[in-house]
């Protein structure tokens, strides 16, 4: 096995960077236009335009990370990671935007941008962009040095697409039964405990969890890929407790019937109902 192509990787670095905030620009860009087009109907800048962004900022670093390490890492690997990032970040920020054509301001911005001192704009670029940019790139890390490692693919290799797949289902499917639910006018205001969402709360934050495990293990199976563990750590704990499921309960909360199935169902990982 070849030793690891440090110097090619960090001579990698600041160009994965600066897609970091090309796709930041870019979207802070198409949130404020709406300010300056729609300024005479009073509408403000959707700064949610943020979660459209997200998947395909992925996408945007494992191309450059891809192309970048040509000749350096495992080509198997190098591939095996750009294909599954590519996937699962263009059908996030499809869906996503999809949703969110011709709506309003995500409730979690919303809440978020709330009192915001001074221009809203430029605290949403403190509040939303930077820390956004930053989790970012550092979550991948592991798509970044994957890309660089190489070592041949094996059995963790594997491991790691099985998991990255089971997520990806979860994710895919959750938000089509969430879509649905949404559309069907016969349910507006009820919860929706059935298909996935019987098993855990959040489908889609578990999906991707469980999508960024998958990456992790593909990138870990060669040195120092194994390194990089706190990038997906990083992207549970903000799924499971900082921005994903904290703030989606907190909306939900007031909704009939929401606290029973709390009480019934899986927070996150998926399980059998509990019965009372």
């Amino acid at each position: 096995m070849s030793p690891f192509p440090l110097e090619a990787f960090l001579t990698a670095l600041p160009w994965a960077a600066l897609g970091v905030v090309l796709v930041l620009a870019v979207t802070y860009a198409a949130a404020i236009s709406a300010d300056s087009t729609g300024a005479g109907a009073g509408r403000q800048a959707r700064h949610s335009v943020m979660d459209v962004a997200w998947g395909p900022g992925f996408v945007v670093i494992a191309v450059i990370c891809f192309i970048l390490s040509a000749g350096e890492g495992d080509g198997g690997r190098r591939v095996l990671l750009l294909v599954l990032t590519g996937i699962w970040g263009i059908r996030l920020g499809t869906h996503i935007g999809r949703r969110a054509r011709g709506g309003h301001e995500d409730p979690r911005y919303v809440e978020l941008l709330k009192g915001a001192p001074g221009s809203r704009n430029a605290y949403a670029l403190r509040r939303v962009y930077l820390p956004q940019g930053l989790v970012m790139f550092f979550v991948s890390l592991t798509i970044q040095v994957g890309m660089f490692a190489t070592g041949p693919l094996g059995w963790l290799a594997v491991a790691g697409s099985a998991v990255w797949l089971t997520g990806f289902i979860f994710e895919s499917v959750g938000d089509l039964q969430l879509e649905r639910f949404k559309n069907d006018p016969a349910r507006r205001g009820t919860v929706l405990n059935s298909g996935l969402w019987r098993y855990t709360r959040h489908p889609n934050y578990f999906g991707d969890a469980a999508v960024w495990s998958g990456l992790f293990l593909i990138a870990a199976e060669s040195w120092p890929g194994v390194l990089t563990v706190l990038s997906p750590a990083l992207m549970i704990w903000t799924l499971a407790g900082k921005t994903g499921k904290p703030l989606t309960e907190r909306a939900m909360s007031g909704r009939p019937g929401y606290r029973e199935y709390v009480q019934s169902t899986s927070g996150f990982i998926p399980w059998p109902p509990r019965r009372h």
